[in-house]
């Protein structure tokens, strides 16, 4: 895993390292490079700012109303066909992962099969030893494309199985699985669970209308 004291010698470099993250999402205290998970908690408790661990940088999570739409009809879709068979556990935008000694990522929403669940239940560490089966990140304006091709690489280095990147603005979603090229699914098509959610079927006409529904 890359660090800052030989590799980011400039602001200019730190950012290059973290996928061209904007500045504005970057915490500078503690200083770069000396940021702990123990940090994570305490901005979160103090300052309500949600923060992924990234090379010892606390780099608070991309925020966006329609985003946040997005990620709850997904997590309660998932949670509607998870909990009557008791697959595993489900996880919303707040639930902080630690993927690598070091690393601490948020999926908007992720899906944990019960084996990959230390003693198959609900874990009390805030941020629990927990590779998800399915990690979803809903794109918000200030996702960069680097910044997503690295933490996509970080999930399936860790053990995720499949990755959702869906698309507010474009109304698309990426679907990425280890080894292969991703898949872009539209309005037309139907996302499915594959090997990790066997039934599961969303047809993104349905998920994309939530951003045009009104009163």
């Amino acid at each position: 895993m890359a660090t800052l004291t030989t590799h980011t010698p400039t602001l200019a470099d730190l950012l290059d390292q973290l996928g061209d993250v904007p500045p504005s999402r970057v915490l500078m205290r503690p200083a770069p490079g000396q940021a702990t998970e123990a940090d994570v908690l305490t901005v979160n408790d103090r300052e309500g700012r949600l923060c992924e661990l990234v090379d010892g940088v606390l780099v608070e999570k991309a925020m966006g109303y329609s985003a946040s739409a997005l990620a709850m009809i997904l997590g309660r879709l998932l949670l509607n066909f998870v909990l009557p068979r008791n697959l595993g556990l489900v996880t919303g935008a707040d639930g902080m992962v630690r993927l690598f000694p070091g690393l601490v990522r948020i999926p908007d929403v992720a899906f944990a099969s019960w084996d990959r669940v230390p003693g198959r239940t609900m874990p009390k560490d805030p941020i629990p030893d927990l590779v998800p089966d399915l990690a979803i990140e809903v794109l918000s304006d200030s996702n960069t494309k680097r910044e997503m091709v690295r933490k996509v690489g970080e999930y399936f280095d860790a053990g995720v199985r499949l990755v959702w990147l869906v698309d507010p603005k474009a109304r698309t979603v990426a679907v990425h699985a280890p080894a292969t090229d991703p898949v872009i699914l539209d309005l037309t098509a139907t996302l499915d669970g594959g090997e990790v959610l066997p039934g599961f079927a969303l047809p993104l006409a349905d998920l994309f209308a939530e951003l045009d529904r009104h009163g």
